[in-house]
């Protein structure tokens, strides 16, 4: 209990202090201001926490003042009357600066109810700057083979492309000891080219699946990022995590690998030369201390890669996934039909036939149409009459490719 005697006092928050007339402006725990006269002693300072007496005031601790919405941003800049504007995720605010801290543009500060309390580093520090455990890289990019994956039986014609497929993992993802034993330099990484729906994704995930291998697959968006610095640390951490996989070998697949590292020219963002020059770097870096990783990566606009990335010692393989030949368009129907439930006799040598031009995924969309002519009807098989009414979809479907062509040479 309080005394009678005891003088009650009110705690305070020093706004201004003003040495010449003695007067001092605070603000008071429920948010009113108040001031007052020292005529003698000492003053407080601006930010100071002080108890005000009916005559007197002396200094209380810092912890006394409760504070409610303390946070980390970054100061973006500093206005005329000495305020900071500062970033909070994608939003701008101004705060007040109350003990005159030396905050500059690109400081990281912490942050009260009255503005900038500290100066946390001289440098803007991100949620994305910090370190992402290898789990967290594995989860994000790292998809699963597991042993009832996909393997060459399920990957229809194209034998040129297979034999150098099955090659790519004998010599370099299973002998690497002896390539180390004879002085040879292993393969670091295979370029796969095509036109788009022609399996060069399905194929990377077979060799993984093949040799046993880790598989990362990596796209632009997946690695682009706004943060200065964040997209080239991501690339980083996705090239130890293979590095460190359990099995010994590991995969990394870039689909679209255009899409982040197209020819560098005077016109080129300055992020994006950033992003070629890390993986310039870190395909330069690995393999040289035993690592068994190999980079895979697919485009369908070779032409339009930097140079550097597709001289001998980085991509040294290419291999090209030209338009199914008739035989492979055969090949690849005959894998699509092993996986449905059929009745009859199924008329491949007419489809493939018919399809010429089509890539692999536009001849695999014939299964999903026959299928959903079988549900429609609640069956569960396809028949010969499904099959040809679902090329008959596929084959009504704009080819877009086909119009732009024409359109283009009129």
């Amino acid at each position: 209990m309080t005394d009678e005697s005891t003088p009650t006092a009110k705690l305070l928050k020093v706004a201004r202090a003003d040495d010449q007339s003695g007067q001092i402006h605070g603000r008071q725990v429920d948010g009113r201001y108040l001031w007052f006269t020292v005529t003698t002693g000492e003053m407080p300072d601006k930010g100071d926490i002080i108890l005000l007496y009916d005559n007197r005031w002396e200094r209380a601790p810092q912890d006394l003042w409760p504070v409610h919405n303390r946070g980390i941003a970054i100061v973006r800049h500093i206005t005329d009357d000495g305020n900071v504007v500062i970033e909070e995720g994608v939003a701008l605010r101004q705060v007040g600066n109350p003990r005159d801290l030396p905050v500059s543009a690109g400081n990281t500060v912490e942050l009260d109810d009255d503005g900038v309390v500290a100066i946390i580093s001289e440098t803007p520090i991100r949620s994305q700057h910090f370190d992402r455990e290898p789990a967290d890289i594995q989860k994000e990019f790292q998809v699963s083979t597991a042993s009832n994956g996909p393997g060459f039986a399920d990957f229809g014609g194209y034998p040129e492309v297979v034999e150098r497929a099955r090659k790519l993992i004998d010599t370099q993802m299973l002998r690497q000891d002896e390539l180390r034993a004879i002085g040879a330099r292993p393969v670091k990484g295979v370029l796969f080219t095509g036109p788009p729906g022609t399996g060069k994704t399905h194929l990377a995930r077979i060799i993984a699946q093949e040799s046993g291998a880790d598989f990362y697959l990596v796209s632009g968006p997946t690695v682009v990022s706004k943060w200065v610095g964040d997209s080239e640390e991501t690339l980083r951490r996705i090239f130890e995590a293979a590095a460190a996989s359990a099995g010994g070998r590991a995969i990394i697949f870039f689909d679209e690998i255009d899409s982040i590292a197209e020819r560098r020219s005077g016109d080129t963002h300055e992020a994006s030369r950033r992003l070629v020059a890390q993986l310039l770097t870190l395909m330069d870096g690995f393999g040289q201390d035993g690592v068994n990783v190999v980079v895979i990566a697919a485009t369908n606009r070779a032409d339009a890669l930097d140079p550097a990335l597709t001289r001998p010692g980085r991509f040294d393989w290419e291999i090209e996934f030209g338009m199914p030949t008739l035989d492979d368009r055969y090949r690849i129907l005959q894998v699509g039909t092993r996986q449905l439930r059929t009745f009859g006799e199924i008329p491949l040598e007419d489809l493939a036939q018919l399809t010429d031009g089509w890539s692999a995924a536009q001849l695999s969309s014939i299964w999903t149409e026959a299928a959903l002519l079988a549900a429609a009807e609640g069956r569960n098989s396809i028949t010969e009459e499904d099959a040809a009414q679902a090329y008959e979809r596929a084959a009504a479907r704009p080819r877009r490719q086909e119009i732009v062509e024409a359109a283009w040479v009129s």
